[in-house]
């Protein structure tokens, strides 16, 4: 099996860009809306992401139980759109898909993303919570001979597990790592990533999935001394469950953080008021205050005020919005009018739904 990246897939990634992790679209009788399925990914599309993540948290796990049986079609939805896109684009978009499991498991979903299409797999190492760092370094060596693959720090409260800094220095010595996702919402744990990578000298892209620091991320420079040089990094983009909303505005934001990087002007005092808005706007799509049990509810309530999804359904009939958090996403739809992307979807969303 071939397990090279393309050099244009590698490019884009590199350059940093906007991934959505993308939501499962539901009917009321918690069975695959096809339709808007498709019209998600053309919004993403056509919004301006650089790419889908698919199959991941945002996508729910349970599609996963054979019962449900929605992996796969899941996967082929979105690759079709995406091969759509591409006939038309001069730069091909990122395909990445959720990877979980044991390594049986892991191994199984790595082949189906090739046979796919994928470019790479968002490795999840939350259900291996007994294992050491050489069980997961070798459960990620063998995935990664059959696909590459992308690390992921996935903070506890939403399935991952925490990870040492040794792991992460032996993890991006790994042939055929493509990327890391840093999403532990732990300015610690996201620093020993960054220091992991700063010290193996290689040249891994950084991604935030910390949808409580997403500007700040996007902004600060990394430096550590290592092997007697001075390292420097950045998080060049991000893979957010966050920009599965309003990602018309998030295409624009990432601009204007790599515009302000590279321009050597400073970092504007509205830029920086706006990371903590967009921080206490994350608070109430992601639930925070009730230790994230309605962050996926919480995106599917602005989809669906946008006219993207019917509903707010999630497979497991529990997972629900809380209490008080419909009134949370009222105040800062209300406060931050700014940060939406209402008027690109009104737009748009007849097209997308059609067939």
């Amino acid at each position: 099996m071939n397990t090279v990246m393309d050099p244009s897939i590698c490019q884009t990634i590199a350059k940093g860009g906007v991934i959505p992790a993308h939501p499962l679209a539901l009917t009321a009788e918690r069975r695959l809306d096809e339709r808007r399925q498709r019209a998600l990914s053309r919004y993403y599309i056509d919004a301006g992401a650089s790419g889908l993540a698919v199959g991941v948290h945002t996508t729910q796990f349970a599609i996963r139980d054979s019962r449900i049986g929605l992996f796969e079609p899941v996967l082929q939805l979105a690759a079709a759109e995406m091969d759509r896109a591409d006939q038309v684009r001069t730069e091909p978009l990122v395909r990445i898909g959720g990877i979980c499991g044991d390594t049986a498991q892991a191994l199984r979903e790595a082949r189906l993303l090739a046979d796919l299409g994928y470019h790479a797999g968002l490795l999840s190492l939350g259900e291996l919570r007994e294992a050491d760092d050489e069980m997961l370094l070798h459960h990620c060596r063998r995935v990664a001979e059959v696909l590459p693959i992308v690390g992921f720090y996935l903070q506890p409260a939403a399935g991952g597990r925490l990870l040492s800094f040794r792991f992460w220095r032996e993890f991006v010595e790994i042939e055929n790592v493509a990327a890391i996702k840093i999403a532990p919402f732990n300015r610690y744990q996201t620093l020993d990533v960054v220091r992991a990578v700063a010290e193996s000298g290689r040249q891994v892209p950084l991604y935030t999935g910390n949808d409580d620091n997403i500007v700040m991320d996007l902004l600060a420079p990394y430096s550590f001394s290592a092997n007697g040089e001075k390292k420097e990094l950045r998080i060049v983009g991000g893979l957010l469950g966050h920009w599965a909303v309003w990602t018309r505005s998030a295409v624009k934001l990432l601009q204007e953080c790599h515009a302000a990087v590279s321009g050597g002007n400073g970092i504007s005092q509205e830029l920086l008021q706006r990371s903590n808005q967009i921080t206490d706007a994350n608070a109430a799509l992601f639930d925070a205050a009730n230790n994230f049990r309605g962050c996926i509810p919480g995106l599917h309530e602005i989809l669906r005020r946008q006219g993207l999804l019917q509903g707010v359904w999630c497979l497991n009939r529990n997972e629900s919005l809380s209490p008080g958090q419909k009134e949370e996403i009222d105040r800062v739809c209300a406060s931050y009018p700014h940060l939406k992307d209402d008027e690109f979807v009104l737009q748009g969303l007849d097209r997308w739904l059609r067939p």
